[in-house]
């Protein structure tokens, strides 16, 4: 079961852009595929502007994307039972959450081109500035914050797609 956007995305106290922005997303065994994890990140992205805010910039949507993608996949291939996200966009940047019942921590394997997978926490630390993993009573939660760079102001580049509907 997934819980819609339009009932999640909600303001934490504060004003404006200093506001942060959240969303979560709760998925049964099995019910869960890297795609549909990416079209909610993608969803929440578009819901930015209607908000007010300014919009994420590209670099940090595709590195977001690319972290949602690794941490899904591995708590689908890893964690038998649901799974859930939660995304959480701030003035410092995007808080990537994946939660799993698998206490099993992840593995951060060297770069070997000889090997065909495996190299999905490497690619989420590479592109992340801090990465965290909390034990939960049944399970983990594994956190990606990736960081907005202070001079990226938006331009052609940045993600705006207000026009775009909501995940539901």
């Amino acid at each position: 079961m997934v819980i819609p956007l339009m009932k999640q995305a909600a303001d934490e106290p504060g004003t404006g852009e200093q506001a942060a922005l959240r969303y979560g997303a709760v998925w049964a065994d099995g019910a869960v595929c890297a795609v549909e994890a990416r079209r909610a990140l993608q969803a929440f992205l578009a819901y930015v502007p209607c908000t007010g805010r300014t919009p994420v910039p590209a670099p940090l949507a595709i590195d977001a994307e690319l972290v949602v993608s690794e941490l899904v996949t591995n708590a689908i291939r890893h964690a038998p039972g649901p799974c859930g996200m939660i995304l959480r966009l701030s003035g410092e940047g995007l808080a990537i959450t994946v939660w799993d019942t698998s206490a099993e921590q992840p593995v951060v394997r060297k770069r070997d081109g000889q090997r065909f997978g495996g190299h999905g926490m490497h690619v989420v630390h590479s592109v992340s500035a801090e990465v965290a993993v909390a034990p939960l009573g049944t399970g983990k939660q594994i956190t990606a914050c990736l960081r907005t760079a202070p001079d990226l102001a938006p331009d052609a580049d940045t993600v705006a797609l207000t026009d775009a509907e909501p995940a539901s």
